[in-house]
């Protein structure tokens, strides 16, 4: 399926309150803040949205909920499906199609893993029959996951069988595999990069598009590397390049998920804490994180 996605998409946060329930109150506060940064694409429910500490109703709620809140402006909504339940994923494939949302995404099942690549397209076939009008993508996620399996190798056998595949989320640093992605079937597919502090490397190998987290509270900084790459100013591409990866190494020596959300508290977004397994921060590592930040030079850096 002839479709793509350009420029940064953010991978959002669930919002949760103070208890770790659902506070989709909080939404239009997400979807505000990244209009006037200049992101145009979310991609909701999927890693950072902690989507598997979810149920499956409240992520039919979240999803209601950002189709809701889209409808009428420039906003497209993607929506990450994926789950052990092939059953639960095609039943949140289909609610996506019949709330207006613009495509489906799904990685792979990972408690009972598909052992290779045909394996992994029935799963998908399985999920994306669910919305058989909405373009599909594979969230390609091995760190997450902990399914290796070729992608190029999955763009060539995939097609004849889900022909609603229009290419992947590529959260993998394996460049050589992204450069071949890129290339498959004639550059038919959209493959969008997934790994924020690699950004640079992968625009200059061709990527269009982007998925990631840190693009819900610095884009700007992105939009930066972006642009000075495509003015052939590589200096300034790769210093912007590398206060991302300043700011993304900070995030995670306070544990990513949990810092993330309190810094988009910090920009008047409040999503509240992660959700069990993840810990949120004490009230201390928070007054931390903030100085952090401040010492990078982040609030400066974020505006537009």
């Amino acid at each position: 399926m002839a479709f793509k996605l350009r420029g940064l998409v953010a991978a959002t946060h669930t919002p949760f309150d103070a208890q770790g329930d659902l506070r989709l109150a909080a939404v239009e506060a997400q979807a505000d803040r990244l209009a006037r940064d200049g992101v145009d694409t979310v991609f909701i429910g999927g890693t950072t949205g902690e989507c598997s500490s979810l149920t499956t109703e409240e992520r039919l709620l979240l999803a209601g909920r950002w189709c809701e809140v889209a409808r009428g402006s420039a906003l497209r909504v993607v929506v990450h499906v994926g789950s052990n339940s092939l059953a639960d994923s095609r039943t949140l494939a289909a609610q996506a199609q019949s709330i207006g949302a613009v495509a489906v995404a799904a990685l792979a099942p990972c408690y009972f893993k598909p052992k290779d690549v045909d394996a992994l397209v029935a799963c998908c076939v399985a999920v994306a029959g669910g919305a058989p009008d909405l373009p599909f993508y594979f969230y390609d996620i091995p760190s997450m996951t902990g399914v290796q399996l070729s992608m190029p190798e999955f763009l060539e056998r995939a097609p004849a069988k889900l022909p609603t595949l229009a290419g992947l989320k590529f959260t993998n640093i394996d460049l050589m595999a992204f450069q071949e992605c890129l290339a498959a079937g004639g550059g038919r597919f959209d493959v969008l990069w997934g790994v924020d502090e690699a950004l640079l490397a992968a625009v200059a190998l061709g990527a269009e598009g982007a998925v990631g987290s840190s693009y819900n509270f610095a884009a700007p900084l992105y939009h930066r590397v972006i642009a000075a790459f495509q003015a052939g100013d590589l200096a300034k591409a790769r210093a912007e390049q590398l206060r991302a990866v300043r700011l993304i190494k900070l995030l995670s020596s306070f544990g990513y998920m949990a810092a993330a959300k309190a810094v988009m508290g910090f920009l008047g977004v409040d999503v509240g804490p992660p959700r069990l397994p993840t810990v949120r921060l004490t009230p201390e590592q928070v007054a931390r994180l903030n100085a952090g930040l401040d010492q990078l030079g982040f609030f400066d850096s974020i505006r537009a």
